[in-house]
């Protein structure tokens, strides 16, 4: 009986942490000049990986509210944790969003708000 429980146990996180690593880096961006830079961003959540785990998100897209972020990712409002928000300054220019799908859901690990125009 216990041997099951372990067993289910087991399944269940292999589960959800094969669901939230999905990482990758198909050298698309590996002559950007910005791509060290992408590839150190940080959020509260810890490294966000790269430009190529994000992607751009335009303005309709995402909105702030007395200091705090929401976007829209495959057609889902989501609000961005404040643990999330990178706090260096943008450099790309882009509103950016790491989402990280998994078995509960769509969570956002990393969002770079852009200039809003």
């Amino acid at each position: 009986m216990k041997t099951t429980v372990l067993s289910l146990a087991f399944g269940i996180f292999l589960t959800i942490f094969v669901g939230v690593v999905h990482a990758r880096d198909d050298g698309r961006y590996s002559q950007s000049p910005l791509k060290a830079w992408f590839d150190g961003l940080r959020s509260g959540k810890g490294l966000c990986c790269s430009d190529a785990d994000g992607f751009a998100v335009s303005d309709p897209d995402w909105e702030s509210n007395n200091g705090h972020y929401r976007v829209r990712v495959d057609n889902e409002w989501i609000d961005v944790p404040d643990d999330a928000v990178i706090a260096e300054p943008n450099r790309s220019g882009r509103t950016m969003v790491w989402p990280v799908r998994g078995s509960l859901g769509i969570s956002i690990r990393c969002f770079m708000p852009g200039s809003m125009t």
